[in-house]
């Protein structure tokens, strides 16, 4: 007697509704697959991922000693699923100091493998499904966290005149539906910043819908990424809403952390600040799907922190290191708009990006093409100028938007008034 065994399909495999829609990262597609070009011998200068180059913005050195004092030390066994309390404690302090806001390290302050986790904790632990979240596009991540919780998208496409950060007139017509607000300044994909007023707008907006549900609703939560609050530039200054409206304080949930202002991208560790009760749930969610950062650097961390000496000199460099970066962009791009070309860009803020923009919709390439769309556009400057960039429809805005996220955390200072030479050659070529 034999048994046949048959191989079922992939493609007949049922997953749940969420698994079966569920949208990869667009970004880290686009970016893995200009990779597989590099790595066949292209080269392309690759400004897609929001990451950093370690040979070009290494780890400070003197966190980068306290990571490998700790693991010499055995920190290597389960952290608490809040973070341990040392970290906590110096977090409350760095906060204190950098920006004026006091949170105890016992029970508002919690420790995570990164902001993703915390970003993710923070909608499970606010959304129903059916919940309405209002956001901006350009965004990051949004519509998954969305997706992901079962939410319905309030979806606003801010404007360029307003660099592309959501203002309380675009709130205002939707806050009665509202479970969640998601913000973030210095914003991704933009690099742009709030106004002192803008923000100030849009928690009053929050504190009188609170205050006309009176406590017998859910009341209007909002999540405020700050994770660029250290990567500002010039006269540019970040603003966060408790310090604005303390009375908002207990609807707002921030997300904070190291990847972007200490260039720790991989060593993944984040926090949150809230009222306890959301900062309880967001322990248990993190503890449940074990997202806690790994001991030995949050020990090194806790440490690193409290050298103020060390971190201001390490920043004092670093920014001015990104500052040159995209100050050189936006000169370069400046002088190409001067020239005739149909580029343009936003004078940077904050963060590690620059909003570019490419209005060559229309235009013809040597071979009678027409440009029809971002698609047509962001082949066009990848295989003509070699120019790899993250067009804004990946974060929510719409496919005929023409505006482009450039992250410089991996460009090579010297090597950008090459990068603008053959930019400009391209662009040479089109023709109305």
């Amino acid at each position: 007697m034999s048994t046949t065994i048959t191989k079922t399909a992939v493609s007949e495999l049922n997953l749940s509704k969420m698994a079966e829609n569920l949208i990869g990262s667009e970004i880290l597609k686009l970016s893995g697959e200009i990779n597989e070009r590099i790595r066949n011998g292209e080269k392309i200068a690759n400004y897609t991922v929001g990451d950093f180059n370690p040979a070009i913005f290494p780890l400070p050195d003197e966190f980068r000693k306290e990571i490998i004092a700790a693991y010499n030390d055995n920190h290597s066994n389960y952290p608490p699923s809040d973070g341990i309390l040392a970290l906590r404690q110096s977090v409350a302090r760095f906060l204190q100091q950098r920006l004026g806001l006091d949170y105890s390290p016992q029970s508002e302050i919690l420790i995570a493998g990164g902001a993703r986790p915390i970003i993710y904790a923070a909608y499970r632990a606010i959304i129903d499904p059916g919940d309405h979240v209002f956001y901006p596009a350009p965004s990051w991540n949004n519509n998954h966290y969305i997706h992901l919780t079962g939410a319905k998208p309030v979806m606003m496409e801010a404007k360029a005149e307003n660099n592309f950060m959501p203002t309380a007139d675009d709130l205002l017509p939707h806050i009665g539906k509202l479970q969640l607000i998601s913000l973030c300044s210095p914003q991704n994909p933009t690099g742009t910043i709030f106004t002192k007023e803008g923000l100030e707008a849009i928690c009053q907006i929050i504190l009188q819908e609170n205050k006309r549900r009176g406590g017998k609703k859910k009341p209007v939560y909002l999540i405020y990424d700050q994770v660029y609050n250290q990567l500002t530039y010039g006269d540019a200054k970040h603003y966060n809403p408790v310090t604005l409206c303390p009375e908002i304080r207990d609807y707002v949930i921030f997300v904070d952390g190291i990847s972007k202002s200490l260039a720790a991208t991989g060593v993944r560790i984040g926090w949150s600040m809230g009222n306890q009760k959301v900062m309880d749930k967001m322990k248990s969610i993190i503890g449940h799907v074990g997202a806690w950062a790994p001991k030995a650097e949050q020990v090194a961390l806790a440490n690193y922190l409290d050298n103020t000496a060390a971190v201001d000199s390490f920043m004092e460099e670093f920014k001015d290191k990104l500052s040159q970066r995209l100050r050189a962009f936006y000169n370069g791009f400046m002088e190409l708009k001067k020239e005739g070309f149909r580029v343009n860009a936003i004078a940077p803020q904050a963060a590690i990006y620059l909003t570019v923009q490419f209005s060559l919709k229309g235009m013809k390439t040597p071979d009678g093409n027409t440009l029809a769309g971002t698609t047509d556009i962001t082949r066009f400057l990848l295989q003509e100028a070699k120019l790899a960039l993250v067009p804004f429809y990946a974060f929510g805005a719409s496919p005929e938007s023409s505006w482009y996220r450039l992250s410089v955390g991996t460009a090579d200072l010297n090597g950008i008034p090459a990068v603008i030479a053959l930019l400009r050659s391209a662009l040479q070529q089109l023709k109305p």
